[in-house]
């Protein structure tokens, strides 16, 4: 997820050097067009700092992950990574000020309304949504619009299975998802050039996929704030920006919902955001991507998961980006 225009406050960001290396031999072997594409992105990217509590590396001691591979083969992003590198707006704009800001981010106790059109509304706890789900391991690829990528060993349930059990009217046709709204917990809200809350939204069609997923832990814990604890939503072939963190409400609705993004540049932001190496962003190329830790890789149609293809079947892909 990326702002929308240049601004002065990242001028100072420095590129990591292990992304600097990997650019240069994709410099070398692209056009230039490209790779003017692919550096304005990746210019932006910094390192954080990672933190669930005072000890910046605490998070990361002890962490697992039951495979190394995701399965296409591709190597799982490192912990550090996955928590040093975060966009989250709410917090900061500043990747590298997410970590610490959000290190005594409150996620307990905390809970999630789920109503709109559905004949079971509920209010459920966190406690309750583990005990009920039991999430169970998600190795899931990330592709940031900005051209960044990781892979990621999440913990979570199908979003599915608690849309089920509240039992959508036949007249829900979409799911809307918000964030926190927290000024005090929440520095980067106080900015009031943006339309908070966060909001989100998928097709219940796209909800009901297997592959969508709440997701409550990483690498096998909890999730720490700057990931989006105590519960986001992961969509693996949709660009990260749909990924809302720190749901509190989740409702049903007939009519497709206003967005955070595409609200504030629908020329560069479309509701369905779907992975798309052919569609590029106005400002960047979505033909390839910087992994991190494997350099510079072809970016897949719908990121690789293929069988949701179907989804869309009939649709202009290029007209919803």
């Amino acid at each position: 997820m990326s702002h929308l225009k240049p601004n002065s406050h990242l001028k100072d960001e420095v590129t990591p050097e292990k992304l600097y290396i990997s650019r240069r031999k994709f410099i070398a072997g692209v056009s230039a067009v490209a790779a003017a594409s692919f550096l304005t992105a990746c210019a932006r990217q910094n390192k954080g700092q990672t933190s669930t509590t005072s000890n910046p590396t605490a998070f990361c001691d002890g962490a697992t992950a039951s495979v190394a591979t995701d399965e296409l083969g591709n190597n799982l992003t490192s912990c550090n990574d996955v928590t040093n590198y975060n966009n989250y707006y709410e917090f900061s704009f500043n990747k590298e000020d997410v970590a610490s800001l959000a290190s005594n981010f409150k996620t307990s106790p905390w809970m999630v309304m789920v109503g709109g059109l559905v004949n079971k509304p509920g209010t459920f706890s966190i406690d309750q949504l583990i005990k009920k789900y039991k999430p169970e391991e998600h190795i899931y690829r990330m592709r940031c619009v900005e051209t960044w990528s990781m892979v990621i060993p999440w913990s979570g349930f199908a979003l599915a299975r608690l849309l089920n059990d509240v039992q959508p009217k036949p007249e829900a046709k979409y799911v809307k998802f918000q964030t926190l709204l927290n000024t005090s917990q929440m520095p980067g809200e106080t900015n009031s050039s943006f339309p908070w809350p966060y909001v989100e939204g998928l097709r219940l069609d796209e909800a009901m996929n297997n592959l969508t997923i709440l997701a409550t832990g990483l690498y096998g814990k909890p999730l720490p704030p700057q990931d989006g604890a105590p519960i986001r939503l992961v969509v693996p072939w949709k660009y990260g920006f749909k990924g809302i963190k720190a749901i509190i409400t989740i409702d049903l609705v007939a009519d497709m919902p206003s967005t955070f993004w595409p609200a504030i540049s629908s020329s560069e932001y479309g509701f369905y955001a779907n992975v798309n190496p052919n569609v590029p962003h106005p400002r960047w190329s979505q033909a390839y991507e910087q992994r991190f830790g494997d350099g510079v890789i072809p970016t897949l149609m719908f990121n690789g998961y293929d069988k949701v293809a179907s989804l869309y079947d009939g649709m202009d892909l290029t007209k919803y980006y």
